[in-house]
């Protein structure tokens, strides 16, 4: 999920009857264009021909990159670590290429990268095709030194411009496009093409491939182009309903946020007001994150980040996106923030009761169709409570999406005591686990679904979305995971964690379950939060959805039904 340079809008000529007949998931064949139809995907293929022939296979970024860059990408191509990825154990070279070598943020540092507080450090993301898992290596190009290497398996770092280009040509030379269209498209005409995707019952969702999305929009409806990287051909095309819109078409945007970047993305501001002191920053990919976060001096989190967005349309035959928010520059944000975060009173009926900062992350054509506007927002309360929460403010690529955000709650303490309501009392829980919010989800007379404690008996009740909130939805219907907290599983900016359209627990934060939970009573737990919002267009009940209107002063003017989800954590007195 690349840093979108804009959003290119180029609406084709072909008239609602030849659309409509069409049947929505038309697989394609899988079979490989001529190479003179893609000429960025065959001399790509070639450069991967030729690195399994070398010492170390694999392919290098080599385009726009500075001394710096290139110097870390040969530090982290002869780490031993990064090294041991490249080979199967039987020693045949694998398919493995550098997708991106950019500076370390702050929000990548940990305490394991410690080094680069001081030093000049840069992440090197490495994609391995073979077993669709992602190695970062940070490096200290100042003393030469590979500070840290991270295996993250069933992740893909966001691809580079020529992998984008190439499926732009795979798509718009697949005869399949060109019946659906009714013409040939130009590469012009896509959008969308860097945002990786999946199509149920392919091999994008089988194998895990690398598959990313060319979109093409067309009136009412948007044209998907699902393209395997991997194997270099159209996996299949579909068709999605826009809605009917009054948004004019927009060109394309370039965005460039200086100011954004300096006050956020490379310094740390932090609020002392209401009892809360904590400090906050927009990351690279995983949007504002709260650190260090204190409620009368006594700590309460180490953080809280919005690691994904996961979008995905059309019930069974569920595709879609998986979109990354964060700094609008050298970042992996395919939604970026344009302006610094809010920072607004929490009030009710007699006064203030504390505060909230809100972050939006937008694409520049919002709301314009498959234009999507996200926000991550935190409530901190005078009587110690806060909140979590994600919000969309549409549109997307379609009036039948589902959103998924992975919200990751990191709590302070290494002495925690996790326990769920079972309608009768709380059961603890003492080994990693999952549990799904439903309709019929027994809560405390409290409204509480889990309670988290340390030795000294004091932490917090949780409390998911079920009604008690104005926005839809009514229920967040949320996977909640509670793992063992590892500085690996999260404590730096994270890459695509999970696939678009999963529609069960498989979200991306039970990787760090796996077969063998750990043991969690006793010990610093993470909590993560995966609420599912449903969009609609239908009038009187629209949700995560938006729409332009025309004002008196004869401008557009966005009109937003917004839907939000994220649980509450409310303190729990000592010996309660």
């Amino acid at each position: 999920m690349l840093g979108l340079a804009g959003i290119l809008v180029m609406c084709g000529a072909p008239a609602a009857p030849q659309l409509l007949p069409l049947e929505p998931g038309i697989l394609a064949p899988r079979v490989a264009p001529p190479q003179a139809a893609i000429p960025e995907y065959a001399a790509h293929m070639t450069r991967v021909q030729e690195s399994l022939k070398q010492e170390v296979p694999i392919v290098m970024l080599n385009e726009g990159l500075d001394g710096a860059q290139r110097t870390a990408q040969d530090l982290a191509l002869h780490d031993p670590r990064v090294r041991a990825k490249l080979r199967a154990t039987s020693g045949e070279p694998l398919r493995n290429e550098v997708f991106d070598v950019r500076p370390a943020r702050q929000s990548d540092i940990t305490d394991e990268t410690a080094a680069c507080r001081s030093g000049r450090c840069l992440r090197v993301e490495i994609y391995h095709y073979a077993d669709n898992s992602a190695t970062v290596a940070m490096v200290d190009v100042d003393t030469r030194t590979v500070v840290a290497v991270a295996d993250l398996p069933q992740m893909q770092p966001d691809i580079p411009k020529n992998l984008e280009q190439a499926a732009i040509e795979i798509a718009i030379s697949a005869p399949e496009v060109e019946q659906a269209l009714g013409r040939k498209p130009s590469a012009e005409q896509a959008t969308m093409a860097e945002m990786k995707t999946s199509l149920n019952n392919t091999r994008c969702e089988r194998s895990q491939h690398l598959c990313v999305a060319p979109t093409f929009l067309v009136g009412e409806k948007a044209l998907w182009a699902i393209v395997d990287l991997t194997d270099g051909v159209l996996v299949g095309v579909q068709w999605t309903n826009l809605g009917a819109s009054q948004t004019p078409k927009i060109t394309e945007k370039t965005i460039q946020d200086s100011a954004i970047m300096a006050q956020l993305c490379d310094q740390v501001p932090s609020i002392d007001r209401d009892g809360w002191k904590l400090s906050y920053m927009l990351t690279s990919s995983d949007g504002l994150r709260v650190a260090d976060v204190r409620f009368r001096d006594q700590l309460v989190l180490h953080s809280a980040k919005l690691v994904d967005w996961h979008v995905s349309y059309s019930g069974k035959q569920a595709f879609g996106y998986s979109d990354a928010v964060g700094c609008p520059l050298f970042s992996t944000a395919a939604v970026p923030a344009y302006q610094p975060p809010s920072i607004s009173d929490l009030r009710d009926g007699k006064g203030v009761i504390g505060f909230a900062i809100d972050q939006e992350f937008r694409h520049p054509g919002w709301p314009q169709p498959c234009s999507y506007n996200y926000h991550s927002r935190y409530e901190f309360y005078q009587d110690g409570r806060f909140r979590v929460v994600a919000a969309s403010w549409g549109r997307g690529c379609g009036n039948d999406g589902t959103y998924r955000p992975v919200m990751r709650i990191d709590l302070a303490g290494d002495q925690n005591h996790a326990a769920a309501w079972d309608d009768a009392s709380w059961k603890p829980w003492s080994t990693e686990q999952w549990a799904l919010q439903t309709d019929t989800t027994a809560y405390n007379a409290d409204g509480y679904l889990f309670r988290i404690l340390d030795g000294a008996g004091r932490g917090y009740f949780v409390a998911p979305g079920h009604g008690q909130y104005t926005p839809p939805p009514k229920n967040d219907h949320a996977y909640i995971y509670v793992t063992r907290h590892h500085p690996e599983e999260g404590d730096a900016d994270m890459i695509t964690i999970g696939p678009c359209c999963n529609t069960n627990e498989q979200q991306g934060p039970e990787k760090f379950i796996g077969a063998s939970p750990e043991a969690i009573d006793g010990a610093h737990l993470v909590l993560w939060y995966t609420p599912q919002l449903k969009n609609s267009d239908t009038p009187g009940q629209e949700a995560c959805w938006a729409d332009s209107r025309v004002t008196a002063s004869g401008v557009y003017t966005p009109k937003v039904w917004a839907c939000e989800a994220g649980p509450m954590f409310v303190p729990v007195g000592s010996g309660q």
